[in-house]
């Protein structure tokens, strides 16, 4: 699924594209209003999160245009708890807020109730070739055949999976698959994709020298 980010705080920004492609999700953050409507004309997104207080056009003004020609779930992040600026997000149309500072546990919770709101099930399932995820109860088949895979492991999977076709070195996997945990060994990623080829198959992420790791399904 892609959701798009509308946040200018680069703090804020960084910490929540990391800890939803953690989760599997494809994540576009625009800085400003006018840059997220860019990119809702340009792609198709699943859900939408705004920050209020943007620079220029503001995050309700940016609700209120996007409301004119789609029903995107939208879920509104703000400093400010007040309950009027509460209802001015909701009866402008958004579908649920979070309040600053937020445990990131309850985002990827609100991100999950929403999709699965608006969606349904069946859009939480993502196949790649052999491999078919399961994103809301984080379940992996191979083949038609439930994997059973640790939390970490289903993350990393379901990034190489949602992102097939690109390479990505062990960096890369470290700041998307291990957002924000400090001291960890470069190495762990390679323990994890030898885990996850003797789990579904060995040809099933292939290395490319110099580029790093791809799903190939």
């Amino acid at each position: 699924m892609r959701l798009l980010l509308v946040e200018d705080d680069p703090r804020v920004g960084e910490l929540v594209k990391e800890t939803l492609e953690a989760e599997g999700y494809a994540v576009d953050w625009a800085k400003s209003a006018e840059e997220g409507l860019g990119l809702l004309e340009a792609f198709p997104y699943d859900l939408a999160i705004l920050d209020v207080m943007l620079p220029g056009m503001d995050g309700f003004a940016l609700l209120r245009r996007l409301r004119e020609a789609s029903k995107l779930p939208v879920l509104m992040l703000t400093a400010r708890g007040e309950v009027e600026d509460r209802v001015e997000g909701l009866e402008g149309g958004a579908d649920d807020y979070l309040v600053k500072p937020f445990h990131l546990r309850e985002l990827r919770a609100r991100v999950r109730a929403l999709l699965r709101r608006a969606h349904g099930e069946a859009r939480n399932l993502v196949v790649r070739g052999r491999l078919a995820l399961d994103l809301e109860a984080r379940r992996a088949f191979w083949e038609g055949k439930e994997v059973r895979l640790s939390g970490r492991e289903f993350a990393l999977l379901a990034f190489l999976a949602l992102n097939a076709g690109g390479h990505y070195p062990r960096e890369v996997l470290l700041e998307k698959v291990w957002a924000g945990e400090e001291g960890v060994d470069p190495k762990a990623v390679d323990v994890y994709v030898h885990r996850l080829r003797k789990k579904l198959s060995e040809d099933a992420i292939r290395t490319e020298r110099g580029l790093g790791y791809a799903f190939l399904g």
